[in-house]
C-alpha cells in the first residue's frame, strides 16, 4: 500500500496587509516531513510505504504571495505523479492567495485530478479552517481537530491517517454528509473550554462512534477572511447514508441553536481597560491579550497600539508596576538593538510598518537582551520584546531565552494572542482580552467583509436555514 503526505497550510487574514512570501514558509520533505508524523511507528501503520512529498507551513498573517503558492503547489502536484493508494493532505483551511478564493478546494480538485478517482484522499484540517462544497467533493475523508486552543493537532492527523488506511484494508470509499451553517465567530468567542462549544464538541465522539459512522467533525471557520466559503461546516463520514445525514443535520441545529450563546473566552474590554483592571488586582502575573494582532491568527504582528497605550498610560506609568509586551516585529528595530549591544541607549521608529492601524511609535530605551536575532528594550517600566520576524510567544521558554519571568519577576504580561495557549492559561494568576484593532480585530462588523456571498450570523440575521445535510461524492 502505497500513501502520498503533503500539504500547504497557511492561516491567512485578508484584512491583514501582511504578504505572506515564499522564503516566510517551513518547507520539510524526505524524512524530515515524515518525522512530523509520529503514528508512523504505529501497528496499523507498520506496512504502509508512506511517500513524503513536501510539506509547507508558515505563521499565520496575509494572503500568501500568488508565485509563492504556486512553486509550492506545482512540486506537490508533480509528486503526486504515483500511483499511490491514498493521499493524506495536511492542510489547514483558511489559506488565502492574493486573488483567489477557496484555495484548499482548488488545491484538492488538482490533487484529484492528478492521482484520478481511484486513489482516496484524505484531509487533515484546523476547525477553524472552512469546508466548501469543492473540497467536501473532491476528497473522500475530511477531519479537524476538536479543541481550541488546539491540543489534538497530531492526534487530528492520526484519525486522518488511520481511517483512510482502514478503508484502503476494507471498505472502500465511504459517504459523507456535508452541511454549512451560516455563522462565522472567531475562535476566541468559540472556545472549546467554555460552553456552548464545549457542549456541541462533547458531541462529535459520540457520533463517531454509532454503528455506520466513520468520523465526525464540525468546523468554526476562520472569520477574518472575507470569502463564500467562510463559515460553520459540518461533515459526518461513514457507510449509512440516513446515520451520517442525521448526525450531521443534528450537530449543525445544534450549532445554530447556540448561536447567540457564544461569548468571549476571557471577560474583555479595550486595552485601557483591562490595563486599569490588571493594576486594580492583586493577581500577579495578570496577562492581557492584544487580540487585534495576533500573528497566530493572522494579524501582522507589528503593530504599535498596545505598546503607544502603555507608555501613554499615566496609572500605569505612576504604578511602578513591571510590564512585558510581546511582541512587536519589526527586523529594522531588531538590527539596530543587535548592532548596539545589551546596555546601550537606542532611539527607534517601533511597529507599525506593516499594519497601519498605529503609526511607528518613535522610542528611547535601554537594550537588556538579546537572542536570536531578537531582543528586550526597557522604555520606563515596560520592557518590549522586538523580533526580527512575526513570531507567536506562547511559552515560558519563549519569554526566559531574552531573560523575561513571567510567572514570578512580572506584573503584567501582554502577549499578542487570542485566548491564551495551554502553558499560558495555567502561568497566569488572571486574565483579561484586550479589543485592539488590527487585521484580526474581534469585533468583525469593523472590519468590513462584503463577500460572505449571503446572509450570516453575527453580520446579518439570517432566516432559519434549511440544515438538510447533503451526500456528497
Amino acid at each position: 500500500m502505497r500513501i502520498a503526505i503533503g500539504g500547504i497550510a497557511l492561516e491567512a487574514s485578508t484584512f491583514c496587509p501582511h504578504r505572506t512570501t515564499l522564503a516566510e514558509f517551513h518547507v520539510v520533505r524526505g524524512d524530515e516531513l515524515l518525522a512530523r508524523y509520529d503514528w508512523l511507528r504505529d501497528d496499523w501503520a507498520a506496512d504502509v510505504e508512506w511517500i513524503p512529498l513536501v510539506h509547507a507551513y508558515a505563521t499565520p498573517g496575509g494572503p500568501a504571495l500568488p508565485e509563492a503558492y504556486d512553486a509550492l503547489e506545482a512540486e506537490l502536484l508533480d509528486g503526486l505523479a504515483g500511483p499511490f493508494d491514498g493521499v493524506l493532505l495536511d492542510v489547514h483551511g483558511a489559506m488565502s492567495v492574493v486573488g483567489r478564493e477557496d484555495v484548499e478546494g482548488a488545491l484538492a480538485r488538482r490533487v484529484r485530478g492528478v492521482v484520478g478517482a481511484r486513489t482516496l484522499v484524505s484531509a487533515s484540517t484546523d476547525l477553524h479552517g472552512n469546508v466548501s462544497r469543492d473540497l467536501a467533493e473532491a476528497v473522500d475523508l475530511v477531519t479537524c481537530y476538536r479543541t481550541a486552543p488546539h491540543e489534538d493537532e497530531a492526534e487530528t492527523r492520526r484519525r486522518a491517517a488511520r481511517n483512510l488506511v482502514a478503508r484502503l484494508r476494507h471498505g472502500g470509499r465511504p459517504l459523507k454528509a456535508w452541511v454549512q451553517v451560516p455563522v462565522l465567530l472567531p475562535g476566541e468567542r468559540t472556545s472549546t473550554r467554555v460552553d456552548p462549544a464545549r457542549r456541541i464538541y462533547a458531541q462529535v465522539p459520540g457520533a463517531e462512534a454509532l454503528d455506520g459512522v466513520l468520523d465526525a467533525a464540525v468546523w468554526v471557520g476562520y472569520a477574518w477572511a472575507d470569502e463564500p466559503r467562510c463559515r460553520a461546516a459540518v461533515v459526518v463520514t461513514g457507510d449509512d447514508a440516513d446515520v451520517i445525514v442525521r448526525e450531521a443535520g443534528r450537530l449543525a441545529r445544534s450549532y445554530w441553536d447556540a448561536r447567540e450563546e457564544f461569548a468571549l473566552a476571557a471577560p474583555a474590554g479595550t486595552l485601557t481597560e483591562v490595563l486599569h483592571e490588571a493594576l486594580d488586582s492583586p493577581a500577579r502575573p495578570f496577562y492581557v491579550s492584544d487580540s487585534g494582532d495576533n500573528p497566530t491568527a493572522g494579524g501582522a504582528g507589528d503593530s504599535s497600539f498596545a505598546l503607544r497605550t502603555l507608555l501613554a498610560d499615566e496609572r500605569l506609568r505612576a504604578s511602578g508596576a513591571s510590564v512585558v509586551l510581546a511582541a512587536i516585529a519589526d527586523p529594522v528595530a531588531a538590527r539596530v538593538c543587535g548592532a548596539a549591544g545589551v546596555g546601550a541607549q537606542v532611539s527607534l521608529d517601533l511597529g507599525g510598518h506593516v499594519d497601519a492601524c498605529a503609526d511607528p511609535l518613535a522610542v528611547t530605551g535601554t537594550v537588556t537582551a538579546l537572542d536570536a536575532g531578537n531582543a528586550v528594550v526597557r522604555i520606563a517600566n515596560v520592557s518590549v520584546v522586538v523580533t526580527d520576524r512575526r513570531t507567536p510567544f506562547h511559552h515560558e521558554a519563549d519569554f526566559t531565552a531574552l531573560g523575561l519571568d513571567v510567572r514570578d519577576g512580572t506584573d503584567v504580561v501582554v502577549v499578542k494572542i487570542g485566548y491564551l495557549e495551554p502553558e499560558l492559561f495555567a502561568m497566569a494568576a488572571d486574565w483579561r482580552l484586550a479589543l485592539t484593532p488590527g487585521g484580526v480585530d474581534q469585533d468583525l462588523l469593523r472590519l468590513g467583509h462584503r463577500n460572505l456571498g449571503g446572509p450570516v450570523f453575527p453580520f446579518a440575521q439570517p432566516a432559519p436555514p434549511d440544515l438538510t445535510p447533503e451526500v456528497v461524492a
